[in-house]
């Protein structure tokens, strides 16, 4: 059956057969649905900034990845218009972080989402917002 949540997976599926960077990020899909994703990896050392903690562009393309997954969740190609992030915690060296993507509003071409990145005790360490340009181009 192909229904909403099947095509996102498969949306997911050939992105992420050809996104080098999140395979990079060893990025683990927890849960993709229709205009949603969560997914998660796992900080390492190499992911570190000068102070010891995570480099702030490690979580943005975290975050980045779960908004793109949930862009992209209809089948659609859908690229970023503008994003923004806030860091509230640090990232350690071994943290989990999870990136759940929810849609915020939705209008004809364009959407709103909204992403928390959290440590693996719950504890928010980054909001990043993002909207996107919905095309009428199928991703297969």
């Amino acid at each position: 059956m192909n229904s909403p949540d099947n095509l996102a997976k498969r949306a997911v599926e050939k992105m992420m057969a050809h996104d080098y960077f999140s395979q990079w990020l060893k990025v683990e899909i927890m849960e993709v649905k229709q205009y949603y994703s969560k997914i998660k990896m796992e900080l390492r050392r190499e992911m570190l900034n000068g102070f010891g903690i995570a480099h702030g562009g490690i979580t943005f393309a975290l975050a980045d990845s779960a908004f793109a997954f949930a862009c992209n969740s209809d089948g659609k190609i859908t690229v970023a218009l503008d994003n923004s992030i806030s860091f509230t915690k640090p990232g350690r060296e071994g943290d989990t972080l999870t990136a759940e993507a929810k849609q915020i509003s939705r209008a004809n071409k364009t959407a709103l989402y909204l992403i928390e990145v959290k440590n693996q005790n719950n504890e928010l360490v980054a909001l990043f917002k993002g909207t996107c340009y919905r095309t009428e181009k199928s991703l297969f």
